[in-house]
């Protein structure tokens, strides 16, 4: 086993261990485990953290993504067959919740200097088709904002989040999950804020868009045994609601550590062959991943493998490629698949790693 993981949840979960095993026995002492008091103060605590008015807690990240746009659509705002634009070097989840909607997704390339969507692309691809941009805030950078909301302003489009990633990031003052009209999050245990198993959330400042996401979460029912949608079953259970309000207390001090890390590994990895990843205002990434690039990938693992050090790469084949999207097989997107191609990431994760651990991390990529 490598002597530094790239991510060991039984040391992150051990931090709180006492907190969390107080929160279980206070849900299971309730004798409420769905749609009770935890559930409800956490979307209360999480809105309030992210600066928005309503969350609603759903089953996990993909089903957030799925509810925003099958909202829109019951409000008549998005039907069947138009366009949302979203970034083609994403993970996989930002388009299945496109296409689960029958949507069709319109790829745009990122930036290679932040691995986000490239806002200078966007316009080009927009039709009158279009009505949402799903912007992407990978590995836990935010997108640079103004210039698209300027466009959906004027295409007068809907922005979708997806931050996944990005819980806590901001964007000039406003954090991830208050960027755009509603953002979908992810609590999948690996996350910066990670439940002990499946979770996710909406964010919105839409009344009228929460309400029906939460009737769609819920069998398509406002009232209960009344339904008004063809909805389903994505709710946030009160155990991983009481999990994730012990670690939201404790999120801005794993961010506080996850940002001294990247900073040791910029300021101290200088091998001329690794690409190191952008950072020029602190605030807008939480560095959810640590990723760097280099041509030589395989050595590059395999070296520091060798040396106890393990790695991962987000993400080896871009959605296009994949076979669940045969028919997109043979698009070309050069800057996403150099990416695809080059990308390691290194472990962050947070207050487990010391930092005598990232500095052999970084002696060993000095070389």
């Amino acid at each position: 086993m490598a002597q530094l993981q790239f991510l060991n949840l039984q040391l992150v979960n051990a931090q709180y261990q006492q907190e969390l095993k107080e929160a279980c026995s206070r849900v299971i002492d309730s004798g409420w485990y769905i749609q009770g008091q935890e559930c409800q103060q956490f979307e209360q605590e999480f809105a309030n953290y992210c600066g928005a008015q309503h969350c609603v807690g759903v089953a996990n990240g993909l089903d957030a993504l799925i509810l925003i746009l099958r909202a829109y659509k019951e409000l008549g705002i998005i039907q069947d067959g138009d366009e949302v634009i979203v970034p083609a070097n994403t993970y996989i989840a930002s388009i299945l919740a496109i296409t689960e909607n029958n949507l069709v997704p319109v790829l745009v390339e990122p930036d290679i200097n932040t691995y986000n969507i490239d806002a200078s692309k966007i316009e080009v691809v927009i039709t009158n088709k279009t009505k949402a941009i799903m912007v992407v805030h990978l590995y836990g950078q935010v997108c640079d904002m103004q210039p698209i909301k300027e466009l959906a302003d004027k295409y007068q489009l809907k922005i979708i989040e997806d931050s996944a990633q990005a819980h806590g990031a901001e964007y000039k003052g406003s954090k991830a999950g208050n960027l755009g009209d509603a953002s979908g999050f992810s609590f999948y245990p690996g996350k910066n804020l990670g439940a002990l198993g499946d979770a996710g959330a909406v964010t919105t400042n839409d009344g009228e868009l929460a309400q029906v996401i939460r009737a769609l979460g819920n069998y398509g029912s406002h009232k209960k045994y009344e339904n008004l949608y063809q909805g389903i079953n994505s709710r946030l259970d009160e155990m991983q609601a009481a999990m994730l309000r012990v670690k939201l207390r404790h999120l801005d001090a794993e961010i506080a550590n996850r940002r001294q890390t990247a900073k040791y590994y910029l300021d101290n990895i200088t091998n001329s062959e690794i690409i190191l990843p952008q950072w020029e205002v602190e605030q807008s990434h939480v560095w959810h991943l640590f990723v760097i690039r280099t041509a030589h990938r395989e050595q590059l693992q395999q070296d520091l493998l060798e040396q106890g050090v393990q790695t991962s790469i987000h993400y080896p084949i871009p959605p296009y490629k994949q076979q669940a999207y045969t028919s997109w097989n043979q698009q070309n997107y050069p800057i996403t698949e150099q990416i695809h191609q080059e990308c390691v990431s290194l472990p962050i994760s947070g207050m487990t790693i010391n930092i005598d651990s990232i500095r052999k991390v970084t002696q060993l990529l000095a070389q």
